[in-house]
């Protein structure tokens, strides 16, 4: 049976961080995010990754601790977030990221939303893994694994 509905895309994503303030000066500066809305009754802060809505929801506050879940004060609730982007060279993302303090662990050229292109893999201060998507190249490997 088919939904009733078409999907849309992503409307927002929450993840959780530590200390609200550093989580919006991090994802500021080293993603690019822009203010959004502000929740400080709920330790919310939302913020606009071009036109995908970040929630950062600060886990050590107690306004918040009616919505955390035995994940969000333990393990990862979320395996990875990938932020697509455009406008700089392969290399100017990489020394963007080493001047903001990022290590950059894992490098490789896969396929996301909008074709294959390079995929760099981080952690955020939260230890959130983070994929910093590029556009896509079309140079598809030659051995390319699928799932059917």
């Amino acid at each position: 049976m088919n939904a009733p509905f078409q999907p849309t895309g992503i409307d927002h994503i929450v993840i959780w961080v530590r200390g609200l303030e550093k989580a919006r000066e991090w994802y500021a500066r080293v993603l690019g995010c822009r203010d959004g809305f502000e929740y400080p009754e709920i330790a919310m802060s939302h913020m606009w990754y071009g036109p995908v809505l970040i929630g950062l929801w600060d886990a050590d506050d107690p306004k918040a601790r009616y919505a955390r879940t035995e994940l969000s004060g333990v393990d990862p609730n979320v395996h990875h977030i990938a932020f697509g982007y455009s406008g700089a060279t392969e290399n100017e993302i990489r020394a963007h990221l080493q001047n903001c303090g990022v290590k950059i662990v894992r490098e490789l050229r896969q396929t996301g939303a909008h074709g294959f292109g390079l995929a760099l893999y981080f952690r955020d201060p939260w230890d959130n893994l983070i994929e910093l998507k590029g556009p896509p190249d079309f140079k598809v490997p030659e051995k390319l694994n699928t799932v059917r």
